[in-house]
């Protein structure tokens, strides 16, 4: 039971330890960095969580219970993938890419017009009654519905603001599996709790990332409501910051690990 008790706690911990890594924090910064409110950012770090777990299970989980072997070249590639990435956001974030399509997606988005009667819902509540589409103009607050609370605090994540995380903590965790897995390995001999592990320590990078990111949408939400200019430079570094650390892993994993050469060189970390 020691020894139980002992995995799942050390799983959990690195877990949240891993969500640190520099390139997870970035990742995120750049994504929340639209954001005002923490239950919003939070959601947000618990999606990538999800994302980076599925992939850490799924390729750690080969590894362990079926012996895959991973070649030098697309270990490297995984990688390579990262720093792509990174640089996909940050130039997204500071062309303003990000809040087009953030705002064109939006399930908050609506249409203006007069005032008119129709059937519309709040979540699963439907009713009728006059109104118009601008928010303002809503004669009857959204606590008043049954999925009020939900609406509040959820409802400006729309569908694409769901899946970039996902996406992103996908990649990432694509990334990272085959270290962990094999470290586990090293540790663990049992496959069936080294498995767990991976579970474990999935669930502890959600609950790292999801503190990482409600923390870190502070100063952008402190600045907006105060400095809208100093706002627009924590987003330009935000984005500044992530194309930089792209080419750098760009660089260093095409390069000095030779994955763009003929004779590339992987060891997982």
């Amino acid at each position: 039971m020691i020894g139980l008790l002992s995995i799942v706690a050390l799983g959990f911990f690195l877990g949240m330890r891993h969500a640190t890594d520099p390139d997870h924090v970035i990742a995120v910064t750049t994504i929340v960095s639209r954001y005002r409110k923490i239950s919003h950012a939070a959601l947000i770090g618990a999606v990538w969580g999800v994302g980076h777990t599925l992939t850490i299970l799924l390729v750690g989980s080969g590894i362990i219970l079926f012996g895959w072997v991973i070649p030098a070249r697309v270990g490297l590639s995984m990688e390579f993938s990262v720093g792509l990435m990174l640089i996909l956001l940050g130039v997204l974030n500071l062309t303003g890419t990000l809040q087009w399509i953030t705002n064109t997606f939006s399930s908050t988005v609506g249409t203006s017009g007069p005032a008119h009667s129709h059937p519309h819902s709040h979540g699963d509540y439907i009713h009728t009654h006059p109104h118009q589409h601008e928010p303002e103009a809503h004669s009857h607050a959204s606590e008043q519905t049954p999925l009020g609370w939900f609406d509040r605090h959820f409802g400006q994540i729309g569908l694409y603001q769901a899946v970039r995380p996902l996406i992103v903590g996908l990649v990432h965790g694509l990334a990272g599996s085959a270290a962990v897995a094999l470290l586990v390995l090293t540790t663990i001999q049992n496959p069936k709790w080294a498995v767990a592990y991976l579970l474990v320590f999935g669930i502890g990078t959600i609950a790292g990332m999801m503190l990482i990111t409600g923390a870190m949408v502070l100063p952008f939400a402190y600045a907006n409501k105060r400095f809208s200019r100093l706002n627009q430079g924590l987003r330009i570094a935000s984005g500044l910051i992530s194309v930089a650390f792209g080419l750098f892993l760009v660089y260093e994993i095409g390069f000095v690990n030779g994955l763009l050469t003929s004779h590339p060189h992987w060891t997982p970390h």
